[in-house]
């Protein structure tokens, strides 16, 4: 049958195929993309065609396409599997599982509950398994799952500090029942808990600001050993404070390699056990994001997305809940995890919107501890005024413009925005990677100034840096080429000396964004280079300062400067900022 997962090219060389793409989407059948696409999913075109971001017209297409067919039946999805409610018989004692008591832990560390139990059949989807935890005065859940080799775990996040006490509830009968307690002491220095969100902006759980200082990095975790000790060195001495990482492995440009193992026990040339999972694998996973959390890094965790040849992409919706329920199981008792339901959502030819919002709600139910979730576009915008988004996570939306969208973005959805991606630093083929260091830190100011956050990435050929590999940092992280690092270190000095230690938007002219807040006012000249430039002061004594954003130095014009219109000298240069400095009559 045809449907969202055809192809269109296959669906162009059937006749009845070809007369419901006419009908649905005329001109697109005779124009240039119908040779350029044949390979795109059916499901894809949302990202490539405006008249299918409505939800009505998609809808209108696939029942279309269902009821001509092409003749052959698709396999169908993996069933959904219940838990075997007769895993253990009633001779098994209720609660004889051995426990290993939980050691103390420190405030927003993971607490972990290990138990010794069963391992006949299969334990990933024969036996369900979790705990109430007491902590407080107040009750949380928190899901269990199979580490292999007869062990369970469930693992929370220790967000209240004092004694804990849990009752475990399972349908193995070894695993049911059982009890314990756990202490949780002061946080170590440095923890700060999970990033919630403090209006157009985010705050650690203690009250500490976060700026999410991005850079991508997607199949760091699925490189050799040593390829991820050099990235977790590259981004000790970076100024990064997030990183975009997925849960799938990646096959696109320049990721040809195959990763040593995968989130499901298999291999590409042996097929995937999707009622398996491979616990080795994620405890790796667990330690890059133990490590991150050390450097005081927040793994934004991707769960899906379309650039795959190893099936991942289109699981179907019962290994897509079994598969979610597991990671967000294992990983949500780490304090610096974000989740991402996807990266270029639209791309995703196998899900719409209403599987997404399915989706969403299963990482919710999972999720006791109220990690960050968003969802990334490749073109059209997903529905950020949904309530489980947290934040805003978008791409360009143009090849040139997209940061100076910010605060435009800030009011249409009332809540912080990141632009996760906004082309990458590098010199490759393709337009989204191959902007210059000073471009990529000039979309950070502008998106600064209006109150905003911007990813970095960087895809610099190998060959043009004397390597022989193809690594390349976007994808498979390693070590940074690029001059807009440091540069992005210097603009997060800037907006953390600022008295909240965040930008929002202020009244702009209609040639120079104006951001910081009513003590401190930062104008950013962009790609303009003026001389001089003539500033109106409110109110008070003002500090005035010249930034050279690129050259990283603060000039200080002289004196202190009342409210009205002063002068300011620049120096004729492009990416120059001043600084606006409320001083009190005091001093």
């Amino acid at each position: 049958m045809f449907d969202r997962a055809s192809t269109l090219g296959d669906t162009l060389d059937s006749p009845v195929g070809r007369a419901v793409i006419e009908r649905h989407l005329p001109g697109i059948a005779a124009s240039p993309m119908a040779q350029q696409y044949r390979g795109v999913r059916l499901g894809q075109l949302i990202a490539l065609v405006p008249e299918l971001e409505d939800p009505a017209a998609r809808e209108r297409l696939w029942t279309a396409l269902a009821e001509v067919g092409d003749g052959e039946e698709r396999a169908p999805y993996a069933p959904a599997i219940t838990a075997d409610a007769a895993y253990e018989g009633d001779a098994v004692a209720r609660g004889s599982a051995a426990l290993t008591p939980p050691a103390s832990v420190a405030l927003w560390d993971p607490l972990e509950i290990r138990i010794v139990g069963p391992s006949h059949g299969n334990p990933f989807v024969d036996v369900e398994l979790d705990a109430v935890f007491t902590r407080g005065g107040e009750q949380v859940r928190a899901g269990g799952f199979y580490d292999g080799d007869g062990v369970y775990v469930i693992r929370a996040l220790a967000d209240h500090e004092g004694e804990w006490t849990f009752e475990t509830r399972s349908t193995a009968r070894s695993l049911d029942g059982i009890t314990g307690t756990a202490t949780v002491g002061p946080a170590r220095d440095g923890s700060h808990g999970p990033v919630r969100v403090a209006g157009f902006h985010f705050r650690h759980a203690d009250g500490t600001p976060h700026r999410p200082l991005g850079t991508t990095a997607y199949a760091w975790t699925h490189q050799p050993e040593a390829l991820q000790e050099q990235t977790l060195a590259t981004l000790a001495d970076a100024p990064f404070t997030k990183i975009r990482m997925c849960v799938f492995p990646k096959s696109y440009l320049y990721n040809a390699n195959e990763p040593d193992d995968f989130p499901f026990a298999g291999s590409l040339a042996d097929g995937f056990d999707l009622e398996r999972f491979d616990p080795a694998h994620f405890r790796r996973l667990e330690k890059r994001i133990a490590q991150l959390g050390a450097l005081g890094i927040e793994a934004d965790l991707i769960l899906f997305h379309a650039y795959d040849r190893w099936g991942f992409a289109d699981l179907g919706p019962a290994v897509d809940e079994r598969y979610l329920r597991y990671v967000v199981r294992r990983l949500s008792g780490f304090a610096n995890v974000w989740w991402s339901m996807a990266n270029e959502y639209d791309l995703l030819w196998s899900k719409d919107t209403p599987d997404w919002e399915r989706l969403a709600a299963i990482v919710g139910e999972e999720d006791a501890f109220g990690h960050l979730n968003s969802i990334h576009n490749c073109r059209p915008f997903y529905d950020y005024n949904a309530p489980w988004i947290t934040h805003v996570s978008v791409q360009r939306v143009d090849v040139y413009r997209t940061a100076e969208n910010t605060d435009e973005w800030r009011e249409r959805w009332g809540k912080p925005v990141v632009i996760d991606e906004c082309a990458y630093e590098g010199d490759i083929d393709q337009g989204w990677g191959n902007i210059t260091g000073e471009e990529m830190v000039r979309r950070f100011w502008e998106g600064a100034v209006r109150g905003g956050y911007v990813g970095h990435g960087e895809t610099y050929l190998p060959d043009a840096l004397g390597l022989d590999d193809d690594v390349l940092w976007w994808s498979k992280g390693g070590e940074l080429h690029g001059s807009s690092p440091e540069r992005i270190g210097f603009l997060e000095r800037l907006i953390a000396e600022a008295p909240a230690g965040v930008w929002d938007p202020l009244p702009s002219d209609w040639d120079v964004p104006w951001g910081g807040s009513d003590r401190v006012r930062v104008g950013y000249f962009g790609f303009n280079r003026p001389r001089f430039r003539n500033l109106v002061l409110p109110e008070g004594q003002w500090r005035v300062e010249v930034i050279d954003t690129w050259n990283m130095t603060i000039e200080q014009v002289p004196g202190r400067h009342p409210a009205g219109s002063v002068r300011v000298e620049l120096p004729g240069r492009q990416f120059m900022a001043v600084r606006a400095t409320h001083v009190d009559d005091a001093r």
